[in-house]
């Protein structure tokens, strides 16, 4: 009797860790940047969930018409704004298939990761895996010409596609 309801309590607990929802995983710490969209904890790679920033090689038009690496100064002051509050928590949404972490992250000040990047121009809203919830921190950014607003720019998803010589995925 007892070694059924040892077997019985075992497989209730592995029922709920296998059906529990992954966004209920969690992950915290010291946040490094890779590039606007993409930061590591611990050794995983984690992708910002429903925002699309400038990859590192692209280039952007200032106000003037003049280029500058967009991509590298989206980098910059996403490493900027989480060094002033830290450790930074993801939430686990689903792995990409780069086998990457994509999560809902957080500064420890409570501050959301994406909101931040698309309200301040570094990021835009990528209403393909955020259903528009970061539409109003785009208005924003872009009626105050803040961050890739401020010129001109090809989306980032735009200008991967064309790097890689396929059709845009976005």
């Amino acid at each position: 009797m007892q070694y059924k309801i040892a077997m019985t309590r075992l497989l209730a607990a592995l029922i709920l860790i296998f059906t529990t929802p992954a966004i209920a995983q969690t992950m915290d710490g010291r946040a490094s940047v890779i590039d606007g969209d993409t930061i590591e904890i611990s050794g995983e790679r984690i992708r910002l969930n429903g925002v699309d920033a400038p990859e590192s090689w692209q280039r952007c038009a200032d106000e003037g018409g003049k280029e500058y690496r967009c991509g590298k100064d989206a980098a910059f002051a996403l490493d900027d704004w989480l060094a002033a509050s830290r450790p930074t928590r993801c939430e686990f949404v689903e792995r990409d298939r780069y086998g990457r972490m994509v999560g809902n992250c957080f500064r420890a000040d409570g501050a959301s990761v994406g909101e931040w990047l698309v309200r301040s121009g570094w990021a835009v809203d990528w209403v393909r895996y955020s259903g528009g919830r970061f539409a109003d921190a785009q208005e924003e950014a872009s009626r105050a010409k803040r961050g890739i607003w401020r010129g001109a720019f090809d989306l980032p998803c735009e200008a991967r596609a064309r790097r890689a010589k396929r059709k845009a995925s976005c």
